[in-house]
């Protein structure tokens, strides 16, 4: 049974960094592209970052990009996302999520690509 398991969230002031990482288990996922989405209050989820697992290509939304830092541990099966330079628009849910195979940085940014997804992690920012 695949597993994705978010942690890192909390509260933090405009300016500051948390670290989110996702622990994924029950199966191999060397042949899967992991995602972060985020949803705000009264707000549709939306693409964060992606990085496919083997060969660690990496995509942002324009939003996010020079701020955040998507990585993988291989060994440990962990992705983590470093958020620096925080702004209270960046606060909301953060889900991870898992796509079989590598389908083009289009299809990494479209939620009904992922077969997998966690349970979510809150990040507030405080202004």
């Amino acid at each position: 049974q695949v597993q994705l398991v978010e942690s890192g969230g909390g509260l933090v002031q405009a300016g500051g960094s948390l670290r989110l990482s996702c622990a994924a288990s029950g199966r191999t996922f060397s042949s899967y592209t992991m995602g972060w989405f985020r949803q705000a209050p009264g707000k549709e989820r939306e693409f964060v970052a992606a990085i496919t697992w083997s060969s660690g290509n990496i995509y942002y939304a324009d939003s996010v990009k020079g701020r955040f830092t998507i990585s993988r541990a291989y060994a440990k099966n962990t992705v983590h996302l470093q958020m620096n330079s925080l702004k209270p628009e960046d606060t909301a849910v953060y889900y991870c999520a898992a796509q079989s195979g590598y389908s083009g940085s289009y299809y990494y940014t479209v939620l009904s690509r992922y077969d997998y997804w966690g349970q979510g992690t809150l990040v507030t920012v405080s202004s």
